[in-house]
């Protein structure tokens, strides 16, 4: 069964594609850079892969740009599959006053 796409996945996808696109790169061209199959490099692009933090990384570094703007904005809710809302430690917090 298909893992299913997160927005958070999609986002980071779409900001790869844009990057790579502003430098007038290919997607082999790139993924050969990030040293990743382009099969894979693709997947990203679409927002289909979860990404580790060493293939960001290789990613961000490839495309000449820091891993934080591929990244920022990417938590809360609604980005994560499966998930109603996504519990901070606010959350956690304000959960254990409460029961005091």
């Amino acid at each position: 069964m298909p893992t299913p796409r997160s927005h958070a996945a999609r986002l980071f996808g779409e900001r790869v594609r844009a990057v790579r696109l502003a430098l007038g790169m290919s997607q082999e061209e790139i993924a050969d850079l990030a040293e990743m199959h382009v099969t894979n490099y693709g997947r990203v692009e679409r927002g289909e892969a979860n990404s580790e933090l060493h293939t960001i990384v290789r990613l961000a570094t490839a495309l000449d740009t820091d891993p934080a703007e591929l990244l920022a904005g990417l938590y809360g809710e609604g980005m994560l599959p499966d998930r109603d809302r996504a519990f901070s430690v606010a959350d956690f917090i304000a959960a254990r006053k409460a029961q005091e």
